[in-house]
């Protein structure tokens, strides 16, 4: 650590940092060390690499597959209306050192997956996790497990949001909660059930923390606990975590021995065969086919953009299937074909081989038919 100095220009910016008696010089030069990953930049990780780079952290590596969204501006604070369109990668690496000009941005515009992760990883002594999937969280933990480096975890939902350290000087990992991954399209993400909008920046902070503790090794980390902050009735919780000895990666008996792309156990694609495209959506409207459609959003969902049809919620479907026609071809949809895939598995167990999901929902309609609905 002595080759590496500050510069009078850092010295005057850090100063803050400096006049802490348990953070100091030292601290400061940890930082300008530090190799931190960041995985994903959307609302949580916006915040998170805002306050990394101000705090000095020497290199920050991003990936990101992702361009800017209207729908994204709502929470995630590095992007503007300007930005739309552009790769999240590019934008927030330009204001990163448009923040800071003395640290170093690395980008990947590409997917994280079994074939990349332990390569990118190798390069970086933290991994920042600020995903909004399960396939991906699981791949990021796996992924550090095997590489040997902290994984500092947060997510966020609707209300609510978690804080962790995983892996972490032999510590708990992310498997010995939860040690396999849902059902497939059981617990949806913010795309389908929301988020409060300064949520993400509550949480990424509490992220950004953390990481910035682990590297400069002040404080107590959140290794071995699981922090719930409650946004709506301002509470939290913090739960102890244990090794378990069960855990299918880390146990006493390990069953995962490589690194696996999580889709192919995490259930991403669908398993509902009865499904049509945007495409064939479209050309049964051009053709006025005899078509019923059936939205399972929320009414409030429904509201702000719809294709016509009925609006069901899906917690309402059980008790309303007597609305549902069983001559017509019936085309189920949402937001996205989560929920909708859920209904249209109900309906066939309840003897309606006529209702089709509409893949990927009305954002993909959207996206591909008719521009002038609002992605939302």
């Amino acid at each position: 650590m002595q080759e590496i100095q500050l510069s009078p220009e850092e010295i005057a910016r850090y100063s803050r940092h400096l006049l802490i008696e348990e953070f100091g010089m030292e601290g400061q030069l940890r930082l300008k060390q530090a190799k931190v990953l960041v995985v994903g930049a959307g609302g949580l990780g916006c915040p998170l690499l805002l306050y990394l780079a101000a705090a000095g952290v020497g290199t920050i590596g991003i990936i990101d597959f992702d361009t800017v969204e209207e729908s994204n501006l709502q929470r995630q604070i590095l992007y503007t209306i300007d930005d739309i369109g552009k790769p999240k990668v590019d934008v927030a690496k330009k204001k990163l050192l448009a923040i800071n000009p003395y640290i170093h941005i690395i980008t990947y515009q590409q997917q994280l997956s079994a074939k990349n992760a332990l390569e990118i990883f190798s390069s970086f002594d933290i991994v920042a996790d600020g995903t909004d999937n399960f396939a991906t969280r699981y791949l990021v933990n796996d992924a550090c497990v095997f590489s040997d480096i902290p994984n500092v975890y947060a997510s966020i939902l609707q209300f609510e949001g978690q804080v962790s350290v995983f892996n972490y000087n032999n510590g708990p990992n992310y498997r010995d909660i939860f040690p396999v991954p849902p059902a497939p399209n059981t617990i949806p993400n913010c795309a389908e059930a929301g988020v409060l909008g300064v949520l993400p920046g509550i949480i990424g902070s509490m992220q950004a923390n953390e990481v910035i503790k682990v590297i400069s090794g002040i404080g107590t980390p959140l290794s071995g606990r699981l922090f719930i902050f409650d946004a709506l009735h301002f509470s939290s919780k913090i739960f102890t975590i244990s090794k378990d000895k069960n855990n299918p990666l880390t146990g006493d008996n390990p069953t995962i021995k490589t690194l696996t792309d999580v889709d192919l156990f995490c259930g991403a694609t669908s398993s509902i065969t009865n499904e049509i495209s945007v495409q064939q959506l479209k050309e049964m409207f051009d053709t006025k086919e005899d078509i019923q459609l059936i939205d399972v959003r929320e009414q409030h969902e429904y509201n702000l953009v719809n294709l016509g049809g009925i609006c069901i919620p899906l917690h309402q479907l059980k008790q309303s299937m007597d609305l549902i026609s069983k001559e017509k071809k019936v085309i189920v949809h949402c937001k996205t074909g989560m929920r909708s895939e859920k209904a249209v598995q109900l309906l066939l167990e309840n003897g309606y081989h006529n209702v089709h999901n509409l893949s990927g929902g009305i954002i993909a309609y959207a996206k591909e038919i008719d521009s002038q609905l609002p992605l939302y």
